[in-house]
This record gives C-alpha cells, structure tokens and sequence, in this order.
C-alpha cells in the first residue's frame, strides 16, 4: 500500500492542545463494522462486559526535556550557549542518548549544566544523536530529573504553547509505574479513578504490561511505499502472570482490548499461536493492513495522524475504508484530535 493511502485533511482548530476535565469527559466515537455512535467515555461501563479485560501500558513518563548551558573559555574569554536536550533512551552503560539542539554548539567532553546540582557531560555522538553521561543515578537522578525538567510534549502541542508544571498531571496515567518513557499512552489518559471503580464494579478486569514509548513514535513515514519504512525498536516486558491473566480471559469467551496502540502492539510481539506469552525485550513491530490479530479483541484508541503508522495500525484492525469513514465523521462531528485529544473504541467485531 502507499503512504497516500492514510492521508486525510484535518482542520488545525480540532487538535487538542489540553485535555477534557475531567479525564473520563472526553468524546468516544465507537465504532463496529457497520455502525457509529458518537458516545463519552464515561459509557466504556455499558460497553464493556463482565469478563471483559482491558490491557493497559503502566510505563511512566519522564519529564525528558532540558534546558542547560554550554560554558567554554576560549580565546574569547568565557562564552556560553543555550543548549535544549530531549532526551531519548538509558543505555545499558549508565548514558543517555539523547537529542541536543543545536548540536554543533557542544563538544565531546563539554559540561551542559542544567541547575547548581544536575548536569551533563557529552560523552559521543552517533546519527544525529548525542550520548550523554549525567552527574548522578538512581533516585538522586529522577529527583533532579523531576526538579528543572519538562514534559516532552509532541511536536504538534509543543509547537503550539510550552510544557507547564500542568502538563506533568494532565499527560501521565493514573496508573503510570515504570519509569522510561518519553511520550504518553495516550488513550490511557481519559482514564481517572472513578471511572477506573465503576469498571471494576461492572465485573471488567485489568492487565498490566509494560511498554516504554520513545520519541520514535512521532517519526514520520518517509518512504511512498509502506514496506519499506522501518520501525523504531521500543523496550517492553509482559510478565507470565499478565500471560496468563490475558490468556484465561480468552479461554473464558471474555474480550480483550488493549488501551492504546502500544498495549497492542506489545501483546501482538508477544502472541504465538493465539496465546499470549511473557516477553522482555524490544518489539519493532509495524502493524498495516493484512497483519492476523491474535490478542486483540477491541482497540480504544486517539485519532491519529495522517500518514502515521499508527493510522496503518487502526486501518488493519478495521480495514482501510472503514477507518477513512470513521475518521470523516470524527472530523464532522469535531472531535478532537492526537495526545489530548478524544477517543475511539473500534470493534472489528462489533458490540
């Protein structure tokens, strides 16, 4: 299939730069194989049924955007650069790699101080990314992680207001655990915990997995031809209880739907012949139309951007034309669209 295939226009005024309040008043388009309701997503506790099992990503946003400054003393005397640093994945050498702007202002071996207690050293520098190698680890690291830095909001947002202390609420799950991820499951946001209770009193139960988004996840396509475009590799762990959990539920006739296109993506690396197994590892998986769902049951799930892999992954589940129907009545119906914006349900097999 080609890229032009996902595309659609999308009015700028329908992307969301904050979240409903509260959480569970966002919009839910629910949609099936023949029909579309225009619901909220309070309604998931009539939807769903007892022995239902939502799969939800427990991985926890860090606040992975710095500003710092370069200092060098040079002929010039002592100079200084701003430096802005985004940073990417830990590595299993205790660096960071990371994305620093601009680039060429910083050295290997050069200081970038983010306040009196936290800084970073340029360590080396591979593919357009910086490795960075900070002044502390472990806890004393998240607590000046969490003190000077900022929700790396996507572009879409950041290019419309900066992060606030608001943004390390609002984009962070009421269930978030696992630090290590740079960008939120965003379909998970629209829950909060009444909403959460009420679930579970209707008799639906919940899985945790672990999948920690990276910023790859905004990369574009850049190829016309979807088969050749690569993915970026994204750490995650399903534990052999949450195998079992998923695969008993299964057994049981009950349906499982994952919350968000990673809890997908995870739970299909981690099927082989219908079951789900446990996992620990990257998945790279590029999910387009054609791909054979053994997990997944249902998709809540945000609307997407044109030409993202994300829109090849709904496109698979409900088939292309489907979603291009689905989302020309979103716009219709001005839903709001990406992180902070309103949610579909998709129902491949219907209510």
């Amino acid at each position: 299939m080609k890229l032009s295939d996902f595309d659609f226009e999308l009015p700028e005024a329908l992307i969301a730069t904050r979240p409903a309040k509260p959480r569970s008043s966002a919009k839910l388009l629910v949609a099936g194989p023949e029909t579309i309701e225009d619901l909220q997503v309070t309604d998931l506790v009539d939807l769903l049924n007892p022995g239902d099992r939502l799969v939800l990503n427990d991985t926890k946003v860090i606040p992975a955007r710095l500003l710092g400054v370069r200092r060098r003393d040079g002929e010039a005397g002592l100079t200084e650069a701003a430096i802005e640093v985004t940073l990417l994945e830990p590595k299993s050498d205790g660096t960071w790699s990371a994305l620093v702007k601009p680039l060429k202002k910083v050295k290997d071996g050069e200081v970038i101080t983010f306040s009196d207690a936290f800084s970073a050293t340029m360590v080396g520098r591979e593919d357009g990314q910086a490795r960075l190698k900070f002044s502390c680890e472990g806890e004393a690291f998240d607590a000046a992680l969490a003190d000077v830095g900022a929700m790396p909001l996507p572009p879409y947002i950041a290019a419309k207001r900066p992060a606030d202390e608001q943004d390390k609420t609002d984009y962070q799950t009421a269930w978030a655990k696992h630090s290590g991820a740079v960008a939120a499951p965003t379909a998970s946001l629209h829950f909060d915990r009444p909403l959460l209770e009420a679930l579970k009193a209707k008799g639906v139960t919940f899985t945790y997995v672990t999948l920690h988004v990276g910023a790859g996840t905004f990369q574009p396509v850049k190829v016309d031809d979807i088969k050749d475009h690569k993915m970026h590799a994204e750490l995650g762990h399903v534990s052999q209880t949450a195998a079992d959990a998923v695969n008993a539920t299964k057994a049981a006739g009950g349906r499982v739907i994952p919350v968000g296109t990673t809890a997908l993506r995870l739970v299909e690396s981690a099927a082989k012949d219908g079951e789900l197994h446990a996992w620990d590892g990257p998945t790279d998986i590029f999910i387009t139309p054609g791909f054979e769902f053994q997990i997944t049951d249902a998709l809540m799930t945000n609307f997407h951007l044109p030409k993202s892999t994300l829109m090849m992954l709904v496109s698979a589940l409900l088939g292309p034309e489907r979603i291009k129907e689905v989302y020309a009545q979103a716009i219709s119906n001005e839903y709001r669209f990406f992180s902070y914006g309103d949610a579909s349900l998709l129902m491949p097999k219907g209510r």
